[in-house]
């Protein structure tokens, strides 16, 4: 997948989107049983108890797990709360007039369509069950921050990254970004690994961390 040739905004109370494989709901109330050895569990549990994320089963996350383009479109739009509630359409909008390969009655449809105009930037002919890789998902999760956040364009002192002649050049400035908003941060060894592909854990994790980001500019401007 080549997510650099593809690439508006207002966050607004929605029925949240689930994340879940088909018509599978599950409890929230109920507690993952795969997270002890997961660092940053907390934050996975608390989206779960914010209604933004749903597990695997009632009791299980697969935190290791890779994810899909679905799965992190899913995660995005979920935990961003991204709708078409400030968008006038005079038809609805269907998946399957927007992408190539995303069907309308596939579970990730609707988060699809909020993403695509929401400026989360998608390209046409994406394959949904493609694994995405850690700088592909800072690309798109950093889009949907700065379009419901409507975040000004702003000038950063790069960060060191030690691994950055691996960073294909069309992500370098959302991942730079995603590191002054915290939504990442470098290794020990001040690694991003751009190219290892994303599990459930790390990607929920960086979801928490948008989340949270943008509730800070929130409270800060109420100020």
């Amino acid at each position: 997948m080549n997510l650099k040739k593809s690439a508006f905004a207002a966050m607004a109370t929605v029925t949240l989107l689930t994340f879940s494989f088909g018509s599978q709901v599950f409890a929230a109330e109920t507690n993952f049983k795969d997270l002890d050895s997961v660092a940053g569990k907390e934050k996975i549990i608390s989206l779960k108890d914010q209604g933004l994320i749903k597990g695997i089963t009632e009791t299980s996350f697969l935190p290791a797990s890779k994810v899909t383009v679905a799965q992190g479109v899913q995660f995005i739009a979920g935990g961003l709360q991204l709708s078409l509630a400030a968008i006038d359409f005079n038809i609805a909008p269907k998946a399957s007039g927007l992408f190539t390969n995303v069907k309308d009655n596939a579970w990730y449809a609707e988060a699809f369509i909020n993403a695509h105009y929401n400026r989360v930037d998608i390209p046409k002919d994406v394959k949904p069950s493609q694994i995405l890789t850690r700088e592909q998902f800072t690309s798109m999760l950093v889009q949907g921050v700065e379009a419901i956040g409507n975040l000004p364009n702003i000038n950063i002192k790069p960060a060191d990254i030690t691994d950055d002649s691996q960073l294909d050049p069309s992500y370098q400035g959302a991942v730079q970004r995603s590191l002054v908003y915290k939504i990442n941060t470098l290794d020990s060894n001040g690694k991003f690994n751009p190219k290892g592909e994303i599990t459930r854990a790390e990607a929920a994790i960086m979801v928490y961390n948008a989340v949270d980001f943008l509730k800070s500019r929130e409270a800060a401007a109420a100020e």
